[in-house]
């Protein structure tokens, strides 16, 4: 379990899993740790080591606030997390010379959490069931990825606003140097991610310095549209010094302010920045700087970038009912839950624009009855954070010349009395085959279809090596085109659907049509 790479000597350990053992290398440092003078620089080379790497256990995560419920879940180990946490980690078949596919995972997180490390995307079973290489990365987070500071501190800051990107970009350019070492084929590497992974996915297909270092690209629960404009950013930055009882002037404290003050200013813009009834506002995203990501990655999709990689992409049915839940369950009154029906009617429909009761119509005919006050929050959020903003990708993959694959997941969750539905992060463990870890009960139960996981795995495997998401198990799965919409229904009966909530997605059309007229 020894490899010799360019930066050292790694020695790894053996998994065991259902099928095989797996060779498993983890916490290998991708790029030099990003502290002291390099703390809100991009991601430099990594220096080589004397003797040997022990890669046995996990990496420290990108620095982060607790989240609730995760601390709240004994499900959920806590994290160990520092600055020196750009690492990735391993699973591998054999670290031969067979060129096997190479799967790149993104967590997600909302770009303020997460890590590489969680059980619900640990790779072993991937690697051992379908002869693949099977790669987590992590890359910096909140304040210290995402804060634009160039205009503070200089030209060598200037890129402190996309430094989550570059350093996903970074792990790329290793897993290109170095994968061939573990038994990976550089030239067949498929960038996955879901959430804050599935949008870093879609930012990276809107990036031309990300360009030939992946093949294919799946982007689950994701949007190409989480960017901000520069003047935007910098508005985030003086509003976040405010939180850190700093000022524009005072900005350069920031590069040696103890990690655990940069945390707890962190925590308290987050919380400030949070708005709307549910508080889903991301405070902390890529930034369009003109030098990382020249334009909105949505737009530099529909221009072409990275036009010739197979893509892959689809959302969950009840993206958003993990967050309407808590706020409109059992404990609140009628009144209660219709006064935040309303107010996220207000913020998201005008007058001039959409009419809530139009909304509702749409959605019954959808869902062929009249919705609960708590399934019709669930579906506008569900629309505005990740199935219009796919149906947007979508179109934009148009003028592609690779093919383009959607598919919509909705097998429920039986758990909560079935009230979150396909919820999100839901298809995350099926993809994985990682049902029954204890991490996943707590989204799946304890008896879920191990059948959809196996159909599931198997095309995601099946996708990342040749591009066509074929199964056996499946109808014939036909490309995205702007006429049929064809769209596979990943559940326990998977179908091929034409355009499933056209509806829903006419009427969003008809609302950007008449607020830009």
């Amino acid at each position: 379990m020894r490899l010799v790479l360019a930066s050292g000597v790694v020695q790894g350990s053996t998994s065991l899993t259902k099928r095989a053992d797996v060779q498993c290398y983890l916490g290998i440092p991708f790029a030099a740790s990003p502290v002291g003078e390099l703390r809100f620089r991009p991601p430099q080379p990594v220096a080589p080591w004397d003797g040997e790497l022990e890669a046995k256990k996990f990496g420290p995560a990108a620095p982060q606030n607790p989240d609730p419920f995760m601390t709240a879940n004994d499900y959920f180990q806590p994290l160990s997390s520092e600055e020196d946490c750009l690492n990735l980690n391993v699973w591998t078949p054999r670290a031969d010379a067979r060129a096997r596919p190479v799967m790149v995972w993104i967590h997600g997180g909302g770009y303020i959490g997460g890590s590489n490390s969680s059980g619900l995307n640990n790779g072993a079973e991937l690697a051992a069931t379908f002869d693949v290489v099977v790669v987590s990365i992590n890359y910096r987070l909140g304040a210290l990825g995402y804060l634009q500071l160039g205009h503070l501190l200089g030209e060598e800051y200037a890129d402190a606003g996309n430094l989550g990107v570059l350093d996903q970009i970074a792990a790329l350019e290793w897993v290109r140097d170095n994968i061939a070492a573990f038994g990976g084929d550089p030239q067949c590497v498929t960038v996955f991610g879901e959430s804050a992974g599935g949008a870093a996915v879609a930012t990276l297909l809107g990036t031309p310095r990300a360009e030939g270092l992946f093949h294919r690209a799946i982007v689950q629960s994701g949007t190409a549209e989480r960017a901000r404009s520069l003047p935007e950013s910098e508005a985030i930055t003086a509003a976040f010094l405010d939180a850190a009882g700093m000022t524009e002037q005072t900005a350069s404290r920031l590069l040696d302010m103890p990690l655990e003050e940069v945390l707890v200013a962190q925590q308290r813009f987050a919380d400030s920045f949070a708005r709307g009834v549910v508080g889903l506002a991301l405070p902390f995203q890529p930034t369009i700087d003109g030098r990382v990501l020249t334009e909105l990655p949505l737009d530099a999709v529909a221009r072409g970038v990275n036009g010739g990689v197979p893509l892959l992409v689809g959302t969950n049915r009840n993206e958003t009912s993990f967050f309407t839940e808590p706020m409109s369950g059992d404990g609140d009154s009628a009144e209660a839950t219709e006064s935040k029906l309303a107010a996220v009617f207000a913020e998201e429909l005008s007058a001039e624009t959409g009419d809530r009761a139009d909304y509702e119509a749409v959605l019954t005919d959808e869902l062929g009855r009249e919705p609960r006050d708590r399934q019709v929050l669930e579906s506008l959020l569900t629309d505005r954070l990740y199935r219009q903003p796919t149906n947007r990708l979508l179109a934009a993959r148009a003028s592609s010349t690779a093919e383009t694959y959607a598919y919509l997941f909705t097998w429920e969750t039986p758990l909560f009395d079935g009230r979150l539905g396909a919820c999100h992060v839901l298809d995350v463990p099926f993809v994985f085959r990682q049902l029954h870890r204890i991490e996943a009960v707590s989204l799946v139960g304890e008896h879920p279809p191990q059948q959809l996981s196996d159909w599931m795995s198997a095309i995601w495997v099946r996708f990342a090596d040749t591009g066509v998401p074929t199964s056996a198990a499946l109808p014939e799965w036909a490309p995205y085109e702007p006429d049929a919409r064809s769209t596979m229904e990943l559940n326990t009966r998977p179908r091929l659907l034409s355009d499933p909530l056209a509806g829903l997605r006419r009427f969003w059309l008809e609302m950007a049509e008449v607020s830009a007229s």
